[in-house]
This record gives C-alpha cells, structure tokens and sequence, in this order.
C-alpha cells in the first residue's frame, strides 16, 4: 500500500474519529436514559409478577387449609371455618362452597343465591381449578379472580395483583388482560386496547407505542397477561443527564485520537515517506545528457541523471532529493530503481550501438552493497549488453575510505564497468591518494568550468589527469568559449546546455540517433 494511499485512508480515520466518539457517546447517552426507563418498567414488571405469584399461592393455601374441613357443609361450624380463612389471608375476598359447581354458602352468605359457575377456564399444572368471575354473593359487578378445587373455591381481587407501589423516577401502571376473552380485568390507569392487539401479534417482551414503553408479561397459570406501562416523556430529562456524563468523554476520545492521527498523518507526509512512496512506485524517472566526443564531434553516451516529478508538474533534481533518500536510508533502493530503469530504458537501443555507453552515478554505500555486481551481471544478461557499455560514476566522497571502496571498485572494473571520478575537486582532498585508485575517467565539476576564464584549478587538474593517464569529461559545459578552450587543454569529452539538456529517453534516442556520425553533435538550439 502506497504512503499516498495510507495518507488518504488516515485522513477518513481522522473524520471518523471525530465524529464517531462523539457520536458513540450520544448513542450511549441515549442508550443508558432508555435502559434506565426499560430497567425500571422491567423492575416494576418483576414485582408484579412476584405479587401475583404471591397472591395465587396464598389463594392455593387457603383452598388447602378449609378443604381439611371434615364436618357438614353449610353448617354454622363450616361458615365459620371459612370466615376465619377468609380473614387470615387478606388477599382472598371470598371463599364459596360449591357442589357440582353449584355455589351452596360462602364465607359472606349461608344460603348462596348465584347460579351455577361455569366450567372452569383453566386447570393449573397442580390441579386447581380457575376462572375470571363476575359472580358473588353480594351483587356487586366486577370481574373476580377465582381459583378452587372439587369443593371450595377462593375469590380474589384482580387489583390486588397489580398492587404495587412505584419505586422509579415515574409512575408506572399495570394492567390485566384475559389471554382467553381479550377482555381487561383490571387496571390502575387508562388502558388503549390496541397495545394488546400489537402485543398479540408480536413475541417482544418491550415495546412502544406513542411514547410509552410496554413490558408484556404472561402468567398462563390464571390465563392473564400483565402490561405494565411507562411514559417516554422522563426519557429527555434522563438523557440530558446522561449526555452531561458521556459527551464530554467522547470529545477527549475524539481530541486524543484525533491527535495520535495527527501525528501519524504528519509522518505519513513526511519528506521520507514521500520519497520511500516514490521510489517503491517507481515514480522516480531518468533522463539523459548527452556525453560528446570532442575530437569527433559525435555522441559516445549519455549521463543517466534521476528525476523526481511531482504533482504540479515540476521536477525535483538529484541535488534536492539525493540528499532525503541518503538521509533516509533509500538509496540502495534509489539505486536499484534507477538501474533497472536505465535498462528498461535503453536496453534494446544499447543492443543496437554497442559503441555506446551510459554511466549511472553511484552512492558511497552502494559500493558496499553485495547485491549490486549481481543485478548488473543480470541484467547485462538479459539485455545482452557488454558491461563496457554501463560506466558507473561515484562521487569523491566514495573514495574516502580506500580500504572500503577500493576492493568494489576493483570487482566492478574487473566486471568490465569503466570507473568514472564524479565532481573531482569539489569534495574531499583526494590529490593525496588519486594515483592509487583504480579508475578511469575524471569528470570535472561545472563549477570548474564556469571559472575557466578567473581561476587557475582547472589546469592543473586537467594535467594531474592526464599524468594519471585518466580520461576526461567536462561538465556544464554552455558556450562555444568554454568548449574551444577545454578542447585546447587535451579533455576529451564534454556534456553540457551547449550541445543538450537532459532528455527523457525517446527524446534522447532521437537527439543521439541524429548525432551518431562524427562532426554531426550540434549545438542546443534552444
């Protein structure tokens, strides 16, 4: 993945992490202030069942207790039996004696007036027998709860089912449906029968409906559902609450990460990642100056000079960029890339002119690089190209230390590569050791040729060269004067704006194919 690329998805990373922190904690906000409301209906809900629990075991006690009645039904001693029931469980209403579901006395009347129960609606799992009543001994209409076994049965209040007190920070209310009839028992507030419809037609425990949150429980056992109910409206103030707590973590969330993306944006922009992206996209490019022969006049090669296009157009220049890549560990890499590109180049045109030769500049830590001889010797291979045709060029600073620099060099010589001494002069002191170097050519620097006509360094180098027995090149050549003198002077090749600029490689086979014949190197017209 490219360092253009990462940059782009760090920089989505950075929107993301602004907005989702803060958009997590409003969610969360939200969340917390409903499940508190869902929490306190679902508390509400469990005490209810708890109580009908409760209220449906005292009946079943009760049922237990005068069923151990063995005298005459009916009898004072029978009625009185089951007042004293009746009253020590305060949840059961009524207790009726029944033959044949024929209601004969109750705990209320000696003579029972009512009509025969129906059959029951429902057997429990334990075998008592249940229904939802209006029928009692005192004509009051109002559905009953009833539970009972082959003989007595127990009246309860459905409201004492649903007796229980709010504990949260609103009221809630609680309702009670007949699962068999859909009919609504009791309620201790307003009940829309269209939330039982919905909860019929759905297996969710929560729902809401119009701003109240519903919890549906069923207890089978009677045949009855419990539907507590609550008011979304505390749900706002809750959440304006909760959002004081959460939002201000999600802005240091979003501040934190927003930073440590920051930082790693501004790395992945840095001069070192662009320059590590370039090379491993192969956006590095060569062009080629012309190197003439000054007693024929024709071309004999061409300098392989790197050049670095960016986005407006431009091109950054070795001088910019050699010194990132140096600084920055790449230039192994640099190397390789501009090699492999100097074949793609003009390998088949190299093919064609064997006379002809490129020279690729070299680092100081290539010489130490044991895998170069090996990609030169493979790629000479592939081109079918002689290695007297690749010059490589390195810079005084590469012969600083001749117990490093000298065995490479001697291999790449002993390989076929001509050696050239790039910008002589203008580094380290190297007349000192000069004579013990394995070389080949001498390149003098541009700065020496601008200074021709006022300073007096040339000379001598050009004579040390030619004592040495070192070929010459002079670069940066511009005007004819500066040519007629280095031609006076014995150096035997010259590049340069006089003749071309660096081409890229189709202009340059062009320029050079035009100027392959002795005397026909022209100047630049440009």
């Amino acid at each position: 993945m490219t360092s253009r690329r990462l940059v782009n998805i760090v920089t989505f990373l950075l929107l993301l992490a602004m907005l989702i922190p803060l958009g997590l904690s409003i969610w969360l906000a939200h969340r917390q202030a409903q499940k508190t409301v869902i929490q306190e209906v679902d508390d509400y809900a469990n005490w209810v069942v708890i109580r009908t629990q409760k209220v449906v075991q005292q009946a079943k006690a009760a049922i237990n207790d005068i069923d151990q009645f063995t005298g005459t039904p009916c009898s004072p001693e029978h009625l009185m039996a089951m007042r004293r029931v009746a009253f020590s469980n305060h949840y059961v209403q009524e207790i009726i004696y029944v033959n044949d579901r024929q209601p004969l006395c109750s705990s209320l009347e000696s003579n029972s007036q009512e009509g025969r129960l129906p059959s029951p609606e429902r057997i429990t799992p334990d075998g008592y027998r249940a229904w939802l009543t209006s029928q009692n001994d005192i004509g009051i209409k109002r559905i009953m709860a009833a539970l009972g076994s082959k003989h007595h049965v127990v009246m309860l209040d459905p409201l004492s089912f649903i007796d229980v007190l709010t504990f949260g920070a609103s009221p809630i209310k609680a309702s009670l449906v007949s699962m068999t009839t859909n009919r609504l028992i009791a309620s201790s507030g307003g009940f829309n029968p269209a939330v039982w419809q919905q909860a019929q037609q759905s297996t969710l425990t929560h729902f809401q409906q119009k701003g109240t949150l519903y919890d549906v429980r069923r207890f089978p056992e009677l045949g009855l559902a419990i539907i507590t109910a609550a008011s979304l409206a505390p749900l706002q103030k809750n959440l304006h609450r909760q959002l004081l707590i959460w939002l201000p973590i999600g802005v240091l969330m979003s501040l934190a990460i927003a930073f440590l993306l920051l930082r790693v944006l501004r790395r992945m922009q840095s001069p070192h990642a662009r320059m590590r992206d370039a090379i491993k996209a192969r956006d590095i490019v060569v062009y080629y100056q012309p190197i003439i022969a000054l007693d024929s006049g024709k071309v004999v090669g061409a300098e392989a000079l790197a050049r670095w296009p960016q986005a407006d157009g431009r091109f950054l220049t070795p001088d910019i960029f050699i010194p990132l890549a140096e600084q920055s560990g790449l230039m192994p890499q640099l190397t390789q890339l501009i090699i492999e590109t100097v074949f793609s180049d003009l390998g088949p045109w190299l093919q064609r002119h064997p006379d002809l030769h490129v020279s690729i500049n070299l680092d100081p830590d290539d010489l130490v690089s044991k895998s170069l001889p090996g990609l030169l010797s493979t790629l000479l291979a592939r081109w079918q190209l002689s290695a007297s045709q690749i010059a490589l060029e390195i810079t005084e600073r590469g012969f600083a230390d001749p117990k490093v620099s000298s065995p490479a060099i001697t291999e790449l010589r002993r390989a076929g590569h001509a050696i050239y001494i790039d910008d002589f002069g203008t580094g380290y002191s190297s007349l000192s050791y000069l004579q013990h170097l394995e070389v080949d050519i001498l390149k003098i620097d541009k700065s020496f040729v601008d200074a021709l006509e006022y300073k007096n360094v040339t000379p001598h180098i050009i004579e040390m060269a030619k004592a040495l027995g070192l070929a010459m090149v002079a670069e940066g050549v511009e005007t004819k004067g500066q040519l007629e003198w280095l031609r006076n002077h014995g150096v035997q090749f010259v590049q340069g704006w006089f003749y071309s600029k660096a081409l890229p490689k189709e202009a340059f086979m062009v320029w050079a194919e035009e100027n392959l014949r002795p005397g026909k190197a022209t100047p630049d017209a440009s």
